[in-house]
């Protein structure tokens, strides 16, 4: 089964581009990615915190059953446009990763349905092709699956 989100990761290249269309006006897909409840629904983590401004900061955790920690994730706001970008630091604590930085563009294609633009630049093409040998494309395909579906109910 074909993925809906598209990666583009050029060989030889340290960063990548994620795309993805959404059933959903561009106002709904920023709001995704800007309200923590609605952050935490679609990615399945808890938002501790999301500070949707330039110099914010934001941090995400996800516990086991147990309460233990398994995915921690945080990183600064450098610019924060709503219903337009988002430009971000992104790092994995506890992980061989170093940070990353991430633009996303949310662009508005009908009244109806808009397309997220991520482009992800890494350190070296190393970190890159590590990050792309994980199930990276299949996990953010589920996580944007989710957002359409929790978001679609929010029209």
């Amino acid at each position: 089964m074909e993925l809906k989100t598209k990666i583009n990761a050029e060989p030889g290249k340290h960063d990548l581009t994620i795309t993805r269309e959404f059933d959903l006006p561009v106002e709904l897909l920023f709001k995704a990615y800007a309200e923590p409840e609605i952050v935490a629904q679609w990615m399945g983590t808890n938002v501790l915190k999301l500070e949707n401004k330039q110099h914010g900061g934001y941090q995400f955790e996800t516990t086991d059953a147990k309460g233990n920690v398994v995915f921690r994730g945080n990183g600064a706001i450098h610019e924060f446009c709503p219903n337009q970008k988002i430009t971000r630091t992104f790092q994995m604590e506890n992980t061989p990763f170093d940070v990353q930085l991430e633009f996303l563009e949310f662009i508005k294609l009908t009244d109806d349905t808009s397309k997220i633009n991520i482009h992800t630049v890494y350190r070296s093409v190393v970190l890159r092709d590590q990050m792309l040998a994980l199930p990276f494309a299949q996990g953010i395909n589920m996580a944007h699956n989710r957002l359409q579906d929790i978001v679609s109910k929010l029209k």
